[in-house]
């Protein structure tokens, strides 16, 4: 059911009532989410849970009038009586999705009390990705100089630096590494930074500028007198760039795969080691704050996976002259 007129036009004013439908609530809360800066996948996957909600209680019961119990029968049907089968992972994000949606109307005021606050999340864990260690992270950085000037290669080739250094760096994902252009690169001034952006208006939220080093700006520039690229700084297939990075993992002597999202994560536990406040590292990685709630957390427990012994700075400490 759609919500009323009424109620779309108290929605555009903010003036949400508990005698509202749940219709018109879920109508306003997926607003809120789109205008906090949330992933679309991420304010579809929330707001689907809601209907499915809605579809229980039906779309005119008035949302103040929803009470705890009847939350926990809809968890006990969607869970035993819905005949869909629901995995663990799934229906703990539904008890996510309806208790942020009815935190947010008590916090707006627009009820008196949360009828989801007494509501048992069961948390679901999924396995930790894997990440580099402070010394295989050297080893990556001196294999990849190294092949620059391998036996029989034939020319210097600063590529493999040129890669995996920024993914350390500025832990991009694949698609922002291969949608990097020249003009989204800045090298002059004091800071040289590379500029993350989307030609799809409903992601530039996730458009930022990440500062990189001096030493890859100086990579960077041999490499482009190298492959002379006109438009996209890496000029090749995603997988040629897998291959890569493959290579470069194997020149350093590592058991695991390196990959853009091994590499993304270890440089977000790099930061975190290295005392950069967890919001400038959501900020840095594109993250909303809903999606950080889970990446935090496994960025902190990915924390204690890494020897303290290591030091933390390892990735901008190694100077050119390293590997020479």
């Amino acid at each position: 059911m759609a919500p009323s007129a009424e109620s779309l036009s108290r929605e555009n004013t903010g003036d949400l009532r508990g005698e509202d439908s749940l219709s018109a609530a879920i109508a306003v809360w997926e607003q809120a989410l789109r205008s906090g800066g949330n992933a679309r996948n991420t304010v579809n996957a929330f707001t689907t849970d809601l209907r499915l909600l809605l579809h229980y209680l039906g779309g005119g019961r008035a949302v103040g009038g929803i009470s705890t119990r009847d939350l926990q029968e809809f968890f006990r049907w969607m869970e035993t009586e819905r005949g869909v089968p629901c995995s663990p992972k799934t229906y703990s994000r539904r008890i996510t999705s309806v208790k942020s949606f009815f935190r947010h109307l008590t916090e707006e005021g627009i009820l008196a009390a949360d009828p989801a606050a007494s509501v048992v999340q069961r948390l679901v864990q999924s396995p930790l990705p894997e990440i580099l260690t402070h010394e295989e992270t050297r080893r990556v950085l001196t294999a990849a100089r190294a092949m620059r000037a391998a036996p029989g290669q034939g020319r210097p080739d600063d590529r493999p630096f040129v890669l995996v250094s920024l993914l350390l760096q500025a832990g991009i994902k694949k698609g922002e590494c291969i949608g990097l252009r020249m003009n989204h690169v800045e090298t002059g001034g004091a800071e040289p930074y590379i500029f993350v952006r989307y030609g799809n208006p409903r992601q530039r939220f996730k458009e930022r500028k990440i500062a990189i080093s001096r030493d890859w700006v100086d990579a960077y520039t041999r490499y482009r007198e190298q492959y002379d690229p006109s438009d996209r700084v890496f000029p090749w297939s995603p997988r040629r760039l897998e291959y890569l990075l493959e290579e470069i993992g194997s020149h350093a002597g590592l058991s695991k795969h390196l990959s853009f999202d091994m590499c993304r994560w270890t440089c977000a536990v790099l930061d975190r080691r290295r005392g950069i406040e967890p919001d400038a590292v959501r900020q840095k990685l594109g993250l909303s704050r809903m999606q950080w709630r889970e990446v935090g957390k496994k960025i902190e427990r990915l924390m204690e996976s890494v020897p303290e012994e290591s030091p933390p700075d390892v990735l901008y400490s190694l100077s050119m002259e390293d590997a020479a």
